[in-house]
Formats: C-alpha cells, structure tokens, sequence
C-alpha cells in the first residue's frame, strides 16, 4: 500500500539516517556485517534515485568492545574513549568494504558538540558535507567519542540528537531514525494489542508520554530520545521518520512511499541555515526575561528586541553571543544574537532607545537582538503567538 503523503516525503533529495548500536550488531554485541551489506545495498539504490545520503552511526564502543573481547561496558571515561578509538576504525573499515563493493565511498567524519556551536565551524562542517556528497561519497558522521567529554559539555548526549543537528545543517532533508523498533507505539511495545503510530501531526505531551525507553548494556538512545530529535528536526521545519533498521529493506519502502514506522510531520514552516544555527544549534550563554509587551510584540508582531522590554540579565554573555528570551515565568520563546554585552545590557535594561547614549556614552544599535537575528523555538512561543 502506497501513501502519498509519505511519497512526498520521501522525494527530499538528502536523507540522514541514523543507525542505532542495536541495528548495527549481532546478539553477542558484534558488528553485524550482513546487516552493513544490506545498508550499502539500500543506499546504492538510493543514489540511483537521485537521493543523497548522510548516515549518523553508532556502534563504535560495541565496536571496540567486541574488538577486544570486553563483554561489559566499562563506566569510567577514559577507557570508554579508548574503547571508542579502537572501534571506530573497525566500524569505518566495514562501511568501507560493504559501500565499496558498489563503487561508493565514504568518508569518515568525527564530530564534536563544539564543532556545531561555534558559527565558523558550523559552517566549515556544513560545507564539507555539501562537498562530499557533490562527490557521490557517503559520509559517516560520529561523535568524536576520544575527546567528547559530558562534563565539557563537548558531547551531543546521543546520535538521535547528533542526527537532528546533522539534519539542521543541509536544508530539506528528510530524517530517518533507525533502531530495533518498529515505531512509536500506542502502548507499551511487548504489549500484544499495542500497535505502531502511523503519523504523529503534533508532538505534544501525549506522544512524548507514550516513549518506552530500556536500558542497554551497548546503546544510550531510547523513544524519548528519537522524539525530541524529531522535535529538533520538526522545529525547523523537517521531517522524521522512526522505524526498524533490522528491515533489510526498510529504506526502500520509505522511497516507495509505503507506511513503514511512525511519520512524524513538521512542528514549524523551514527555518532558513542562518536561523537554524542561531535558534537550534548554538548554544546559549545567556538569558533576558521579557516584560508582556515585549513578548507580544516579538513572539506575535515579529518585531525586534529593544531594552524598554528586557526586565531581567541573567548570565555574562559577550556581543554576538547566542541569548535566550523568555517571559516572565522564565518559559523560553526564542533565541538570538545579542547586540550588547552582558554588562551594558544590564545598564540599559527597561530604558526607551533614545535614553541609551546617555547610560553608556553612545548608542551603537537601537535594538538588543534584531529581528533578522531572532527565531521563535518553542510551543511555548506558539502558545503566545495564538
């Protein structure tokens, strides 16, 4: 049965597909490599349909565990990042000859969170993978698992959200989370009336409460993981699609159209590539606690930011910086580049524009983020917008 929503869908001309560790092994932990084999084949059938290919992959500590004969998870940092390193050669040699094998390359690409949050190297990420794939070459994206550390905040905290944030960078790509599931269901999985959703339309607290996450000794991701990635996603404008990556045919049917997995439809209209960086992927150094008129006539008018309606300065933040804004509760509504340092924004808080060169001795910008400079984030914006 074909659905021609999905088969719209599925005529976006980039896909990002993130494989879970539980796709790419075996029961004892171990690469599956017949599995990688019908991933090179899929894909190649892909690129015969015009598609472009970005896969998001784990699977390198299972990798490296199996690699060494580890059969538990160790805890501590260090070994996890050394375990990381020896895996993911291994995970990237199997791609490598499975890919090969139909004349296809890939390119390893390693990343970190920092990589996406600074703007010059977003953009240096962004264009490397627009090259690679001008080329026909697959790229294999990965946390940098060697030097991601938590307490850095250098980590992304899953590749359900790496993948997310890989689909913000190209514009219109459709995002395909693989994993051992077949879907969201309406009830808890093992359940045996608990069906799959076939299309969520709104991800509001309904769905995110159906999310059955279960600990792993391999994977980190779960339900609730992949929803807020395709809220991530959804909230520039992009869709998402959940499903079993154990089908060795599971992409095919999404080209096809057929109603595999869950469908989860865009929160927002497409946010272009400078909003997205700015509301989704940078990460913010400060906060501004808007008065009511001020939210109204940002989140509802479009208008710019002007210190009359900036109340509160929370954070030390520098000029150009990425803020938040929120109202009064503290509930975020958008993000934005930040005219003014942290220190002179608190001087000028509440004061008219015309009253901000006798505060600081000059006025450089009458506005505290432009309009240009500012995308609403959440549905609490929305909720205000109505």
């Amino acid at each position: 049965m074909i659905d021609l929503l999905r088969q719209e869908v599925a005529l976006a001309s980039t896909w990002v597909v993130k494989l879970g560790t539980r796709v790419l092994t075996d029961s004892q932990g171990r690469l599956d490599r017949h599995r990688i084999d019908q991933l090179a084949r899929q894909v190649h059938r892909l690129h015969q349909h015009g598609r472009r290919v970005v896969l998001v992959s784990s699977g390198a500590v299972a990798a490296g565990m199996a690699r060494l004969g580890l059969q538990h998870r160790p805890l501590d940092i260090p070994q996890l990042q050394a375990i990381a390193a020896v895996g993911q050669a291994h995970l990237v040699e199997a791609y490598e000859e499975a890919f090969g094998r139909f004349g296809i390359h890939v390119a390893q690409v390693l990343l970190t969170a920092e990589d996406v949050q600074h703007r010059t190297r977003y953009l240096n990420v962004r264009n490397t993978l627009l090259a690679l794939l001008r080329h026909g070459v697959v790229p294999v994206v990965n946390e940098n698992d060697t030097v991601s550390v938590e307490e850095l905040q250098t980590t992304f905290g899953d590749n359900d959200r790496l993948a997310a944030l890989v689909t913000t960078l190209l514009q219109g790509p459709l995002l395909v989370l693989l994993s051992d599931v077949e879907g969201l269901y309406d009830g808890p999985p093992e359940e045996p009336g608990s069906k799959v959703i076939p299309t969520v339309t709104c991800l509001d607290e309904s769905i995110f409460a159906l999310a059955q996450d279960r600990k792993g000794s391999l994977s980190k991701g779960g339900m609730a993981s992949k929803l807020a990635a395709a809220h991530l996603a959804g909230s520039v404008g992009e869709n998402c699609i959940i499903a079993s990556g154990r089908d060795p045919q599971v992409l095919l049917k999404i080209l096809r159209g057929e109603p595999v997995g869950t469908l989860i439809l865009p929160q927002a209209n497409q946010v272009p590539a400078w909003k997205r960086w700015i509301g989704f992927t940078a990460r913010p150094r400060g906060k501004l606690l808007l008065d009511p008129g001020a939210v109204a006539a940002v989140v509802r008018q479009g208008c710019s930011l002007l210190a009359a309606g900036v109340t509160e300065v929370q954070g030390n933040f520098a000029k150009g910086d990425v803020v938040r804004l929120c109202n009064a509760q503290g509930e975020e509504l958008a993000r934005g580049l930040v005219n003014y340092p942290a220190d002179q924004l608190r001087r000028i808080r509440g004061l008219k524009s015309h009253q901000i060169a006798a505060a600081l001795g000059h006025c450089p910008y009458e506005e505290v983020i432009h309009r240009d400079n500012l995308v609403l984030t959440t549905s609490a914006a929305s909720a205000a917008r109505k």
